[in-house]
């Protein structure tokens, strides 16, 4: 978390310097007349879990996180992204994005998880981790100094790491879980001559087909990751800006040949985020 502060700090340094940069470059780190472009962002904010509930198991307890599993507070949230776009029409973006929810917490009632039973005011260590990385090609229809308008496709690499743990070590169930999800992705912007844009990016898809939801069994799976974003462009092609980001999603099936329990999971999340940020261009 330090680590991404400052880098968001000397970031945020560089985009206030370069309004008052002497410089005709028109960006610091790429020749407008080249056929290729290479940019990147980096954000800090907070996240507020909206609703999320999970449960393991066909007799499993359908466990609230907000209200049972200390999830009713605001988390760091941090984002990291470059882009490379060709020819000004075909562009390839990586995306990080690091979502680690850890609580502890005292349950109020007993809970289930894949057959093992946590009694009612058991201390409890919760992880709910669902780090993501995304690669994406998009297809620029419009990409001018005034209006950006985009199409593809993503590809997204689920890790997921999700353990219930009594606090004194006696009991924990721990479900990790890698696969590839794709998804659709479209993205505009409009920028007025003074250098203030908006725009806005969604990655979504639903899917109840194993072949689409990246799983082996038939599985029901959504993705939704969509933001609004304002800010300014200053001089050499830096970019300050403010975003709120709804990023939610989650999957209900039974897996077969489970390495844990029966293999059902119903696992929803709804979040939503507040972060600054700036982009190098």
């Amino acid at each position: 978390m330090k680590k991404s502060i400052f880098v968001c700090i000397v970031l945020l340094l560089l985009s206030s310097s370069s309004v008052f940069a002497a410089s005709d470059s028109e960006s610091l780190i790429n020749d407008p007349d080249t056929w290729f472009h290479i940019q990147a962002s980096a954000e800090l904010g907070f996240l507020w879990v909206m609703s999320h509930t999970i449960q393991f198991g066909n007799a499993g307890t359908n466990f609230d996180y907000v209200a049972d599993g200390g999830q009713d507070v605001l988390f760091p949230f941090t984002r990291y992204s470059v882009e490379l776009t060709l020819f000004k029409n075909h562009s390839f973006t990586f995306l990080y994005q690091p979502l680690d929810l850890a609580t502890n917490t005292e349950l109020t009632q007993p809970v289930t998880v894949y057959g093992t039973t946590f009694a009612g005011d058991t201390a409890m260590d919760l992880t709910y981790g669902f780090t993501f990385y995304r690669f994406s090609y998009l297809y620029y229809f419009i990409n001018d100094e005034n209006l950006e308008l985009a199409a593809g496709l993503s590809l997204q690499i689920r890790n997921a790491n999700i353990i219930f743990a009594s606090s004194d070590g006696a009991d924990s169930v721990r479900t990790d879980n890698i696969g590839p999800v794709p998804i659709l992705k479209v993205k505009g912007r409009y920028i007025w001559p003074s250098g203030l844009f908006i725009g806005a990016e969604i990655d979504g898809f639903y899917a109840s087909s194993a072949i689409f939801n990246g799983a082996a069994y038939p599985f029901e799976g959504a993705i939704f990751d969509a933001n609004i974003k304002s800010g300014f462009r200053f001089k050499n092609g830096i970019e300050a800006f403010m975003n709120i980001r709804y990023l939610g999603g989650g999957a209900k099936g039974t897996a077969e040949n489970p390495e844990v329990g029966d293999g059902y999971t119903n696992n929803w999340l709804h979040t939503m985020s507040f972060s600054i940020g700036v982009t190098i261009r």
